[in-house]
């Protein structure tokens, strides 16, 4: 599995469709199943035994998780955007799960463009809706010719810039980790073999085939690449989310 390939995760498998044509089987593709599974069997593990009296701790950290999940869309977009809490709660999940996930030694999804750009194109579909319900459709057409009939053109890159650069700016900060942890990695490995490999004899050539600098060092910047970078990434496109769908109801 090559987590440094710029062009996305290798493919695994082909399986024929009859009217698609084969459906191209990647590590992004069931990484993020694995990825769905786990959310999903966290929540039935969450919600189980319920009660309303006495409630354990694990019912206490689940309606911790539902309260912070209201405050932030409620706090965000307003009372009237209540029914999008469970939408963002899902879309944070994935985008946290996805980014840590790559510390199991596996392919992170968000290491793939088409991951963050399926959820920019969901993410610009609401906002489009929410435009044409303020305006109208012709009124939403009409925006695009403000101030003037010639700024047309511009408006129109404008309004798809934003997909673009929610996605570009998530894919970017995610791959730039896995690609600096994994040259960290190689440097490490021959810097082990190249200060082992001074010892005399066949103890030298023993140890420095053993990269002993890749213990420990890497796991202080995974704090930052993986851990602080992947929970600040989602926390920012589902912030960018809301704002956006918000304003777009105002527009």
């Amino acid at each position: 599995m090559d987590k440094l390939s710029i062009t996305g995760p290798k493919i695994r498998a082909e399986i024929p469709f009859p009217i698609m044509g084969p459906i191209r089987i990647t590590d992004t593709l069931i990484i993020s199943w694995v990825v769905m599974l786990l959310i999903t069997l966290l929540c039935i593990w969450l919600t189980r035994g319920l009660k309303v009296e006495k409630i354990s701790k694990k019912q206490a950290f689940a309606e911790m998780l539902v309260e912070m999940a209201d405050k932030f869309v409620i706090g965000n977009m307003g009372e009237k955007f209540a029914y999008m809490v469970p939408f963002v709660a899902a879309l944070f999940a994935t985008s946290v799960l996805s980014n840590l996930i790559s510390l199991f030694g596996v392919w992170s999804p968000t290491a793939d463009l088409n991951t963050e750009a399926a959820w920019a194109v969901v993410v610009f579909i609401m906002i489009t809706r929410q435009k044409i319900k303020a305006n109208g459709l012709g009124g939403y057409l009409k925006g695009f010719t403000k101030p003037i009939f010639i700024m047309t053109p511009f408006n129109m890159l404008s309004e798809l810039s934003t997909p673009i650069s929610m996605a570009g700016r998530h894919f970017g900060n995610i791959l730039s980790g896995v690609v600096i942890n994994g040259l960290m990695y190689t440097a490490l490995a021959v810097l082990s073999s190249k200060v082992l490999g001074l010892l005399p004899g066949a103890v030298g050539a023993l140890l420095s085939q053993v990269p002993i600098f890749d213990v420990g060092i890497p796991a202080i910047l995974s704090v930052y690449f993986d851990w602080f970078t992947g929970v600040m990434q989602a926390f920012i496109f589902c912030m960018l989310t809301t704002m956006y769908i918000a304003n777009a109801a105002e527009a």
